[in-house]
């Protein structure tokens, strides 16, 4: 792929927001460092950073940068589906929703179902040889975590064509609902302790910021220092005064997460950094133009989500030869730990780089025609797909792969789940979205 990146960068047409680009590129690469920057592994456990050194949780009001590139999500959403609109044939019916989905998952569900396979035969071949203990079996259990973001962007793509409609008609007022929605969800959980009411705002929060994606390609985001005030304003106040945690990361052992289920004060965070990075907007947008930068953006971009799952694969795998040769691993947050951290951040990044390099054929993106004359049957199937994907990644990332032989589940809404049904899940909801798509 790399000899195509300057004929890519040359061809990219003058309409084209650069800024969303590098704000995609940016957002990803943030998390990755930050991963590799929290995990705190010693000879008796992976433990988190954060954990060791509260103070540093408020850097997460800045790194935790998921919310940027789920708001780069609706602006390229809203861009796809409407372009698939304008090229549908007068007389079709129900073909555009199928061919949305395919096309907006083929970058996201190949490399994925790739990973989820390889390390499904991985750690069925581990656990048969009994060598699953100690932190080989921490990794089979950590190395799918982040697959929640994945399971999240396939709900957000799902729900695009219903929450794209409700825009056009309310505008701010479809972004007002979902936040109002959230609201109400965090008043009846801490206010009348309405049990499992939280794990709808996994929806509402982040569609929420979703929406703001909606509202910046039609150019409604105009006071963007009044959003980024408002969102920081609102989030102070909500951690300040209310049940919120400091971190907007999961913090491992906490009664209450901003995480997982999402809070109205990571709603507010999620404001606070799209107000921020359109403020940005200008020098950012100049950045890119630089043809050196544009170009290093276009190659990042190509590769961006094979290196996103395979990033914690790498680090694992660099302490864990660190463990094998009995190389030093000093206390987390000691200064001989963080003289090391460079180091072990430089590894990853270079075993991240060879994954990348052997798997990412699976994230080129195929060639997806404009919709045909179809049938409303096939956009039935899409939507049964994308949602068997969905529950299927995200009950991936919930169960992992450790005790893949001894049945070992984990409560997905309010089913119990293993790893191989959660995979099976995956697997036939990606085909069934292949197939309704074409």
């Amino acid at each position: 792929m790399g000899t195509h990146v300057p004929d890519l960068a040359e061809a990219t047409p003058v309409t084209r927001d650069r800024y969303i680009d590098l704000l995609r590129v940016l957002s990803l690469g943030t998390v990755v460092l930050g991963h590799w920057l929290m995990a705190a592994v010693t000879t008796d456990g992976v433990g988190n950073l954060l954990a060791v050194v509260p103070e540093l949780q408020l850097l997460t009001w800045v790194l935790q940068v998921m919310p940027v590139f789920f708001f780069v999500g609706g602006f390229s959403h809203a861009l796809s589906y409407r372009s698939l609109l304008r090229r549908r044939p007068e007389d079709s019916t129900g073909s555009v929703y199928p061919s949305f989905l395919r096309a907006r998952l083929q970058r996201l569900l190949r490399p994925t179902m790739v990973f989820v396979l390889v390390w499904g035969v991985a750690a069925l071949v581990v656990q048969l040889l009994g060598v699953g203990g100690g932190l080989t079996g921490v990794t089979l259990r950590l190395v799918t975590q982040p697959l929640w973001f994945i399971g999240i962007y396939l709900a957000m793509v799902a729900f695009t064509p219903a929450l794209l409609k409700l825009h056009d008609r309310l505008g701010w007022g479809a972004f007002a609902a979902l936040a109002g929605a959230a609201a109400t969800v965090d008043l009846l959980r801490f206010a009348a302790g309405v049990p499992y009411v939280e794990f709808l705002n996994f929806a509402f929060v982040w569609l929420a910021v979703h929406q703001l994606g909606f509202l910046r390609a039609d150019g409604r985001i105009r006071r963007p220092a009044l959003l980024a005030g408002t969102g920081l304003v609102a989030a102070v106040a909500l951690v300040a005064l209310g049940p919120y945690p400091l971190s907007m990361v999961g913090m491992p052992g906490e009664k209450i997460s901003n995480m997982a289920p999402p809070t109205l004060a990571l709603l507010g965070h999620g404001l606070w950094l799209v107000g921020a990075v359109e403020l940005l907007r200008a020098p950012g947008s100049r950045l890119v133009a630089v043809p050196r930068v544009w170009s290093a953006v276009v190659a990042a971009n190509g590769v961006a989500m094979t290196a996103f799952l395979w990033h914690l694969t790498a680090m694992l795998g660099v302490y864990g030869t660190m463990l094998a040769l009995g190389l030093p691993l000093p206390e987390p947050a000691t200064g001989a730990w963080w003289a090391q951290a460079p180091v072990r951040m430089t590894v990853a990044a270079a075993v991240t780089a060879v994954l990348v390099a052997a798997f990412r054929t699976f994230e080129r993106p195929a060639r997806v025609a404009a919709p045909s004359r179809g049938s409303g049957g096939a956009g039935a199937v899409a939507a049964i797909g994308v949602t068997l994907a969905l529950l299927g990644v995200l009950g991936l990332s919930m169960v992992g792969y450790a005790g893949l032989l001894e049945g070992h589940t984990a409560l997905l809404i309010a089913v119990h789940v293993s790893a191989p049904a959660a995979v099976a899940m995956a697997l036939g909801g990606w085909l069934l979205v292949e197939r309704a798509g074409r």
